[in-house]
């Protein structure tokens, strides 16, 4: 189903790897990011996995397929965009999911497009891919 209303927002020009790091959060509370630097509101910790790098992205990426109204917009060897919209609103998250070289996790980053709050949104989604990867991983 389609959002009936549209509150997209711009496609922010701060999205993508700068310096071995994922952006940093804004100080509204509708973002979450696994930067060390990020203080405790932002912070989350980055998704962690034990296989080589094809084989955690390849499982990441299983994964996203089936979050619901998630799309993979961008994807590298090393970085993948996605975006989720709210079904009522049409309200845009932007998902960054980075794998370093030097370490065995994925960066993560997701924030709100517009707006100061997201209830919580972007934290949840990140957690419930977390769960998701390590019940795929059990399975293996």
């Amino acid at each position: 189903m389609a959002s009936i209303f549209h509150f997209e927002g711009a496609l922010p020009d701060n999205l993508g790897v700068y310096q071995e790091h994922l952006t940093s959060c804004p100080q509204t509370p509708n973002c979450v990011v696994s930067n060390e630097s990020a203080d405790e509101i932002h912070y989350i910790e980055p998704f962690s996995y034990n296989s080589d790098v094809a084989t955690a992205k390849d499982t990441l990426l299983k994964v996203l397929s089936v979050v619901p109204n998630m799309v993979v917009v961008e994807e590298t060897d090393n970085y993948i965009r996605t975006e989720s919209r709210s079904k009522l609103m049409g309200f845009v998250d932007d998902g960054e999911y980075y794998f370093p070289s030097d370490k065995s996790v994925i960066e993560v980053r997701s924030a709100a497009r517009l707006g100061e709050s997201d209830l919580g949104v972007n934290r949840r989604r990140l957690e419930q891919i977390r769960l998701a990867i390590a019940d795929y991983n059990s399975r293996g």
